[in-house]
């Protein structure tokens, strides 16, 4: 069960592995990467049908329709988690302990999270 003695990084990468990390992103992940000399793809270009040279930097990787079914799979997996989670009026074992199996292994390893002091609300300084 998640509790108040849980760390709110723990919770956040767990949410974020159950909820973002197993689901179509895995799909869109599981393709061939490209071979790079300099380290971050800046020696790689996709040439399209048109015959045009794009920057590996500049090319758009995700269709509309791809982050359709990416973002609508995370609401409905964060959705989910919420309502078995933070917001149920009982305790329900079964998916805690389904959680732990499913998002420990990949959570052991991930850094830390930050904390962000100006998330969706910036300062005067900055533009939006």
């Amino acid at each position: 069960m998640i509790n108040l003695e849980q760390s709110q990084s723990e919770f956040a990468k767990i949410l974020v592995a159950a909820c973002v990390r197993r689901g179509f992103l895995e799909q869109l992940h599981a393709g061939i990467p490209p071979v790079t000399h300099s380290g971050d793809c800046d020696d790689v270009r996709v040439i399209d049908a048109t015959g045009r040279e794009i920057r590996w930097s500049q090319v758009s990787r995700i269709s509309d329709d791809e982050m359709r079914v990416l973002i609508s799979g995370i609401v409905n997996r964060v959705h989910t988690f919420l309502a078995r989670t933070l917001f149920s009026a009982t305790d329900d074992e079964a998916f805690f302990k389904a959680i732990s199996r499913a998002a420990e292994p990949w959570t052991k390893g991930w850094d830390e999270p930050q904390y962000l002091a100006n998330f969706l609300m910036p300062s005067t300084d900055e533009p939006l």
